[in-house]
């Protein structure tokens, strides 16, 4: 590779450059540690890179190195390479080695995590990966960053983000003095999701538009591609089909009938949707792990977004969009804050239902229903009494229903039941 090309590519993505990145701020920034590789992951168009800027720019400017691996003049790096890189920045910018060394969307260069080794063992400096995480799978990275390695998942912009993006502190009193704007933002949060660049934009049909790129990148690019799938259009016929259907309960044996596949092929595109984080499955709480393994799933989409871009209803589907938006949340408030949380649902033998149990460790922490209901008599019985079941079955005592707009705290056959609004709910990062 030609030294002057490199050093272009440099000088066009690093702060000591050209790069001028105003960066909004994002609510959980992980911070690289000594002796531990940072690997930034997650859906594509998160905002991983931008991440990655916030974190060097914490850092002297010439102290951080930058390299963006989807620059076309890195396109042919090898792993060596990323050696001939950090001498050449030595030589133009900085006598000393980085202090932070940034491989953004490393997963185009085989054999990088030797490379990222080297630095962070003899060269002593804070590494940080980042890349999609259907292309960033620590099954194949793990074996050689053997216990030297932080997987960090970003998702798109949490509800409290969205608010902070938009002038609303959801830690103080803007919440109640800013009223009218938080529920327009709800409103749009909804409609259109939590990708940054389409939360920045202001005309309609140009988010619409980019969501429906977003989706059908994701489809090509994560997981055709990546696994080289054969039936292409099988699989997007199975993805438009969960997509459809979200917080809903799903079975492979069934859905292979619907888009005419093997039941393997549809467990495996199942498996593919998860690792590229576009769709992710939930199981049934049962303290049998054979059991959980063996239930049916429900399925979630991990931006609401994309059901409204690819023309479902949304004004008939309002309970089911805010269920999705509540696990998404849950699932963002396990990578972020507590990796122990881990999610289900709860049915019974006489078709009690209940839409989350979280649990913590071995303990059930919380029971959650979701509701679109906007008053205490809109809410259905029937949601009411499978959070008792649920409660007495499983021994817990923390209930609660998310509603669209009604709060209160009820006891309900001796059990204390708090109805919180979804806005007021999403807002709390606490369980």
């Amino acid at each position: 590779m030609n030294e002057s090309t490199i050093l272009e590519a440099l000088v066009d993505w690093n702060l000591w450059g050209n790069f001028e990145q105003k960066a909004k701020k994002r609510e959980s920034v992980p911070k690289p540690t000594k002796g531990t590789i940072l690997v930034i992951k997650g859906i594509r168009r998160s905002g991983k890179s931008t991440l990655a800027y916030m974190l060097a720019s914490a850092f002297p400017k010439k102290q951080s190195l930058i390299i963006n691996f989807e620059d076309p003049r890195l396109k042919q790096c090898t792993s060596e390479d990323i050696i001939k890189i950090v001498e050449i920045y030595q030589k133009h910018i900085n006598e000393g080695l980085p202090r932070l060394l940034v491989l953004d969307e490393v997963q185009n260069i085989d054999g990088w995590e030797k490379t990222a080794r080297l630095y962070l063992d003899a060269k002593n400096i804070d590494v940080v990966v980042t890349g999609s995480s259907s292309k960033l799978m620590s099954e194949e990275y793990a074996t050689v960053l053997t216990g030297r390695h932080k997987d960090f998942e970003l998702f798109p912009l949490s509800f409290r983000e969205a608010l902070m993006w938009n002038g609303i502190d959801p830690t103080a009193i803007d919440v109640y003095t800013k009223r009218i704007k938080l529920l327009r933002t709800l409103e749009k949060y909804i409609m259109f999701g939590g990708f940054p660049k389409v939360f920045l934009l202001k005309d309609k049909r140009e988010k619409t538009t980019l969501l429906r790129e977003y989706f059908n990148d994701i489809i090509i690019k994560d997981i055709v591609k990546r696994f080289e799938i054969k039936e292409i259009a099988k699989a997007e016929n199975l993805a438009h089909l969960y997509l459809s259907h979200i917080s809903t309960m799903q079975s492979y044996n069934k859905l292979k009938h619907v888009v005419n596949l093997s039941l393997d092929s549809v467990e495996r595109f199942s498996r593919y949707f998860n690792t590229a984080r576009l769709f992710f499955f939930v199981p049934k709480f049962s303290y049998s792990l054979k059991q959980q393994l063996l239930s049916v799933k429900k399925v979630y989409c991990i931006d609401s977004g994309f059901f409204n871009a690819l023309g479902f209803r949304f004004s008939k589907n309002r309970g089911r969009l805010m269920e999705n938006i509540v696990a998404v949340e849950l699932m963002r408030k396990r990578s972020y804050w507590n990796s122990d949380l881990a999610l289900y649902y709860w049915r019974d033998y006489k078709q009690h239902e209940v839409d989350f149990v979280v649990t913590l460790g071995r303990t059930v922490k919380q029971l959650i229903q979701v509701t679109s209901a906007s008053s205490k008599e809109d809410v259905e019985s029937r949601e009411i009494k499978g959070l008792l079941k649920a409660s007495t079955e499983l021994k817990c005592k923390n209930l609660l229903v998310i509603t669209d707009d009604y709060e209160s705290e009820e006891i309900i056959n001796r059990k204390k039941v708090r109805f919180v609004p979804l806005w007021k709910w999403l807002i709390n990062t606490q369980i």
